[in-house]
């Protein structure tokens, strides 16, 4: 079983910045794609940003220029820094990986998710 921990949420003005992290933990193979998604209240969850095992990067049109998101392999983690935050911002993120299991079928897995929010 794989397990994806985030952390790093929490209330920030406007303007402000703020660092997620995601860890997985358990047994697997290798991890493929990461990604973060967020969800407002009364919203679906959306793409913010992913990042392929090779390093590649996507990015929701609302964050370019302003989230940057990025891994260590070697700590099986990713992270999100949000810099220039807005009120539009607010909303739970999840952590999202694509897992290769030892016998090579991939799974996917979220993390239980991390608020945050930007208010004056």
């Amino acid at each position: 079983q794989v397990q994806l921990v985030e952390s790093g949420g929490g209330l920030v003005q406007p303007g402000g910045a703020l660092r997620l992290s995601c860890a997985a933990s358990g047994s697997y193979f290798s991890i493929n794609g990461m990604g973060w998604y967020r969800q407002a209240p009364g919203k679906q969850r959306d793409l913010v940003a992913a990042i392929s095992s090779g390093g590649s990067t996507n990015y929701a049109d609302s964050v370019k220029g302003r989230f940057t998101i990025s891994r260590d392999n070697a700590k099986n983690t990713v992270y999100l820094q949000m810099n220039g935050l807005k009120p539009e911002d607010t909303a739970v993120y999840y952590c999202n990986a694509d897992v290769r299991a030892h016998w090579g079928s991939v799974y996917n897995y979220w993390g239980q998710g991390t608020q945050v929010t930007v208010s004056s």
